[in-house]
């Protein structure tokens, strides 16, 4: 999976070369690039190759129709999550491969090429790396922290609501930082925030990488019930297949108390 997300981002930073990179918008609004379609063949191609019995759900395949049939087990691709922050230029967009296994997120990739950073976690453990010229140095391990008694939230730099302000009253919250595609989670993921609220719509290859990173670095994402955040959701009344609720991503899982005393 890491090398399947390095060889995307290396598709994604010969588009991202182009000054002016040209892009289309697909049914639902959203940009899509030359850097989607090239680093999501990148990704098919190595994990097909590598996995062939399990199934690749991947974001412009959806797009174009495809999807395998439902199976418990199962990759979830974003070969280019923050399309709007790749098109601004201000490097905060990420490589994203999950593994899926009967709802959950087991393992996941999050490579932020153009600020030379990947995240990988699997189980119980999480590591943060550089990556430099196709090749990571100085990995090391990262944990989410215990909450402190100020917090530091952080949710999204193109998707905010004003619905997440209202939600995050509950708490105290020392500051507010905005940031682009998964590294909103990476960021809960290394203590450098606490908890992220998402009161908008996502789907589920945008938020399966960075979830399995948080996890395995000690952190839980919850809808807002405070039910365990799943995957696989095919079928649904309200929405398409793999569409995603609300949820919050939280570094110490003690906060998700708060949040449901904050409900009552």
């Amino acid at each position: 999976m890491t090398e399947a997300a390095i060889a995307a981002s290396h598709e994604v930073m010969a588009v991202y070369a182009d000054p002016s990179p040209s892009f289309s918008l697909k049914s639902d609004a959203t940009p899509v690039t030359e850097a989607d379609t090239r680093a999501e063949a990148a990704i098919l191609s190595m994990l097909r190759k590598w996995f062939p019995d399990i199934p690749v759900v991947a974001e412009e395949e959806v797009a174009s129709g495809k999807s395998p049939a439902a199976v418990d087990r199962f990759f979830l691709v974003d070969p280019l999550d923050g399309t709007k922050e790749f098109i601004s230029r201000n490097g905060e967009f990420t490589v994203n491969i999950a593994l899926i296994d009967n709802g959950v997120p087991v393992a996941g990739v999050v490579c932020a090429p153009a600020l030379g950073e990947i995240f990988v976690g699997q189980g119980s453990q999480a590591w943060r790396g550089e990556l430099v010229e196709g090749e990571i140095r100085n990995l090391r391990p990262i944990r989410t922290r215990p909450a402190p008694p100020r917090l530091v939230a952080v949710g999204s730099r193109s998707h905010g609501t004003e619905g997440t302000t209202d939600w995050l009253k509950r708490f105290d919250v020392d500051r507010f930082v905005s940031k682009g595609s998964s590294l909103k989670f990476c960021l809960v993921a290394t203590g450098e925030a606490d908890i992220y609220p998402r009161l908008g719509r996502t789907m589920e290859w945008d938020t399966a990488a960075g979830d399995a990173v948080l996890r395995a670095a000690g952190g839980i994402v919850t809808d807002m019930e405070g039910k365990p955040f799943r995957y696989n959701k095919r079928g649904q009344a309200s929405d398409l297949d793999f569409a995603n609720g609300h949820f919050v991503a939280y570094g110490d899982p003690r906060l998700c108390g708060i949040a449901a005393a904050g409900m009552e």
